[in-house]
């Protein structure tokens, strides 16, 4: 895997703290920094994601993912998932995550409860590489809930 993040600064200038982000797939995201009134700078415009924004979607990506495909290969009629992730990160440098929680919405017809709890706990525990790197710093916890269609 591989990924290219290339300065953009701000509006054609190189001022700023705008990042462009090509992934090794082709894609591309961009990222900036918070505007910084005491030195703008360094600052960025609010233009896009905060880099570790991004690393948290990423994670809530990488396990809605593995929630889903286990349910759909256990034949579970899942018709939707969303995680909501809520975080804390240390006051000083290196900032990192210290406390994510994950709170998972999964719509399904029929769906057991236990089968999703056991589902969020394998991404957790076995699958979600991103969650699994994060949870060296950071204590994760999971809750869920379950929405029978209409």
């Amino acid at each position: 895997m591989e990924c290219t993040v290339s300065w953009t600064g701000a509006a054609g200038t190189r001022s700023g703290m705008g990042f462009v982000a090509e992934t090794g797939s082709g894609h591309i995201i961009t990222m900036d920094g918070a505007p910084d009134s005491a030195k703008p700078e360094n600052g960025g415009q609010n233009l896009a994601p905060r880099p570790m924004e991004t690393v948290l979607a990423g994670a809530g990506g990488c396990t809605a993912y593995d929630v889903v495909l286990i349910l759909k290969r256990g034949r579970h009629d899942v018709r939707g998932c969303s995680v909501k992730l809520t975080s804390e990160r240390a006051e000083t440098d290196p900032k990192v995550f210290t406390r994510i929680h994950m709170h998972f919405t999964v719509i399904g017809k029929g769906v057991p409860p236990q089968v999703v709890e056991r589902a969020i706990a394998l991404s957790h525990d076995k699958y979600c590489s991103a969650t699994i790197m994060l949870g060296k710093t950071a204590e994760i916890t999971t809750s869920f809930e379950m929405v029978e269609p209409a």
